[in-house]
């Protein structure tokens, strides 16, 4: 990868990366080395929520705790982390694997939201929790966030999240039990567990987002089937 095109990134986030090693592996698919950016993304993915969690406790202090998780929801879902994406041009400096790179990676959503998620978490480990908040309100900067994001359709998710809290039990916990396929059309086998209820379901994406999403709507399909409507 040119050096003057991560130059020319770094300074559209405005974040200079002291370790560049973490720059490239947060632009690294798994189809293209085993030194990819799954990790970052898993811990970009909370580094974002806790950031953007922030920001509306700030904006938004007249809404109650269940519309400000839609908020969130809205700001941290797929489709607005690709165009985050595409703005921050990521699509040119992904490395893909050959037959990724040949089947529409560099411009598939999951994919760009994926190495969202994985910069900041780059940007996390390179210069702290200050550093990393920073580049996400830089990126929410044009985002417009207002309370009328509440009525969005709620995601699976975001819905069993909402039950759960509403019933008084923990988070649900979500874990990759097995992929399928080449490493550039991989299938992820994801399940979704309720621990306080003894309850278990599986989901399977083309992603590891698209996977806990599946999962978690065959739990609400369960949670209904035993006669409790969620929230």
């Amino acid at each position: 990868m040119a050096e003057g095109a991560l130059v020319a990134l770094q300074a559209r986030l405005q974040h200079s990366f002291t370790d560049a090693r973490l720059l490239q592996r947060a632009l690294t698919h798994r189809s293209f080395s085993a030194d990819h950016n799954e990790r970052l993304e898993f811990l970009g993915d909370s580094v974002l929520s806790l950031a953007v969690s922030h920001l509306l406790y700030e904006r938004l202090s007249e809404l109650p705790e269940g519309d400000l998780s839609r908020v969130r929801a809205n700001l941290v879902k797929q489709d607005t982390l690709h165009q985050l994406a595409l703005k921050l041009q990521l699509s040119p400096l992904l490395r893909l694997g050959d037959g990724e790179a040949r089947s529409g990676g560099p411009n598939r959503p999951s994919i760009l939201a994926d190495a969202l998620e994985a910069l900041i978490g780059a940007v996390y480990l390179d210069a702290g929790y200050g550093a990393a908040q920073t580049v996400v309100r830089r990126l929410y900067e044009a985002v417009e966030i207002t309370p009328r994001m509440e009525a969005a359709a709620k995601d699976p998710k975001t819905e069993l999240q909402e039950w759960l809290q509403g019933h008084k039990m923990k988070l649900p916990v979500y874990r990759v039990s097995g992929t399928l396929g080449a490493a550039h059309k991989q299938t992820f086998d994801v399940e979704c567990e309720v621990p306080e209820l003894g309850l278990t379901e599986r989901g399977i994406g083309g992603s590891r987002r698209a996977g806990e999403q599946a999962a978690a709507a065959a739990m609400l399909i369960r949670l209904k089937a035993r006669g409790t409507k969620s929230t």
